[in-house]
């Protein structure tokens, strides 16, 4: 659990960025609505060393309290989160060793070392294992050499089957558990600097769909609509990626592959999103192209209440699962139920460096909201045969409730941006 004082110290949330988030865009300004489009991005300044071994420092107490003596981080977001370094996966053992007492240690093949030395900051030791050797021995070596004998072994949850099979046999002297709790631990709340590079992720998603809008027409296809929504974005400093469906396609959540062009009085549905120094938006907005039928409008609105519902019912110490009730009792109370049947999936998702991660608004979730936990929040209805709706805005959960990010919040369907 974070404590208020803590979270305060790295940045209270309000209904607006903190002057140390205004102060992080040294050169653009987030909440800026202007109708001219102009790069957001220039000024933004990266995490800096000083984030990093707080990361680390929080990694190693919830090390201690977990009785977890070391970490083992392969390729992949958590590598990144905690070290700088991206790397990929392959069949070949790579990562980190985080442990309790010192510096990271790296788990490299021998031909990689150079090119793990122009990534790996310096100073940290690389130990490598040839071709021939067995990485799963040198790991537990490196256990031994930090003077963990025995003892508990943190596996990262992206680690592959392999690695984990392989520690199990070589290394049998210690505990294999789920280093889940570290990384979700950690990633699960956000920081006042990872959530101001969200804001702006989420505010330049927003301003490209809204200029993007501008081109909808009969007879264009969900690729023109792409096109231009990306030519907006790259104006604005970023990749807005989605991928449009048109009229009875909407009612698939995630698209139809049936080729369809637009017509008038279809509904259209856009769902994507960008990144701001690696952390995601996630936006979806549900216009139609003329004169929206009374049931289109209709399903509209009890979405977008169900999405105020969500963000109402979020806030510290209620569980994730009572988010996600609190959605589905509008849209049911409505007639668009019981359970899945229109609302077809969960109320919202964790997102951050990944745009879906640890945690889940689901039924079933009974984990507590804290200050700096980011979601999804995106209820939808979904009528097969006839057409979809959603939407969506990514949340913070703040000191006393929660607040979308990027602002720009859907009015109506036919006013999808505030």
């Amino acid at each position: 659990m974070i404590s208020r004082r803590h979270f305060l110290k790295i940045g209270g949330l309000t209904a607006s960025l903190s002057g140390f988030a205004r102060d992080l865009f040294s050169q653009s300004n987030p909440a800026s609505t202007q109708a001219a489009l102009e790069n957001l991005v220039a000024g933004v300044k990266p995490l800096g060393p000083e984030d990093y071994e707080a990361r680390l420092e929080r990694a190693r107490k919830l090390m201690a309290d977990h009785k977890i003596d070391v970490l083992f981080l392969p390729g992949g977001t958590d590598l990144a989160y905690f070290t700088t370094v991206s790397w990929g996966t392959s069949e070949r053992t790579f990562g980190a060793l985080l442990n309790r007492q010192g510096g990271t240690v790296w788990v490299c093949p021998a031909f990689e070392k150079e090119r793990a030395k122009e990534l790996i900051p310096e100073g940290q030791e690389i130990r490598v294992w040839e071709e021939h050797e067995s990485p799963y021995k040198l790991i537990g070596g490196i256990m031994s050499d930090l003077g963990v004998r025995t003892g508990r072994l943190g596996i990262g949850p992206s680690t592959a089957a392999f690695i984990f099979y392989g520690i199990r046999r070589d290394a049998p002297a210690f505990d294999l558990v789920n280093g889940a709790v570290i990384t979700e631990g950690c990633r699960g709340t956000k920081t006042a600097k990872e959530i101001a590079y969200m804001d702006l992720a989420n505010k330049i998603t927003k301003l490209a769909y809204r200029e993007g809008f501008k081109s909808v027409r009969e007879g264009m296809t969900p690729r023109d609509l792409s096109a231009a929504i990306a030519a907006a974005s790259a104006k604005l400093g970023a990749n807005v990626g989605g991928g449009p469906q048109f009229g009875p396609n909407t009612a698939f959540p995630h698209g139809s592959r049936t080729p369809r062009t637009l017509k008038s009085g279809e509904v259209i549905m856009i769902d994507g999103g960008c990144r701001v120094q690696g952390y995601s938006a996630d936006v979806t907005r549900t216009i139609v192209l003329g004169k929206p039928g009374d049931k289109m409008v209709k399903v509209w609105d009890i979405v977008r209440k169900a999405q105020a519902a969500a963000l109402k019912a979020a806030r510290p110490g209620v569980t994730c699962e009572s988010v996600d009730a609190a959605a589905r009792k509008v849209v049911e109370d409505a007639g668009y139920g019981p359970g899945y049947k229109y609302f077809a999936h969960r109320v919202g998702h964790g997102i951050g460096m990944e745009g879906h991660e640890y945690p889940y608004l689901v039924k079933g979730n009974t984990l507590k909201l804290e200050p700096g936990m980011t979601f999804s929040n995106e209820p939808g209805i979904y009528i097969y045969g006839e057409f979809g709706v959603r939407t969506e805005d990514c949340m913070v959960v703040t000191l006393d409730g929660a607040r979308h990010l990027g602002g720009m919040e859907a009015v109506s369907i036919e006013q999808p941006f505030s």
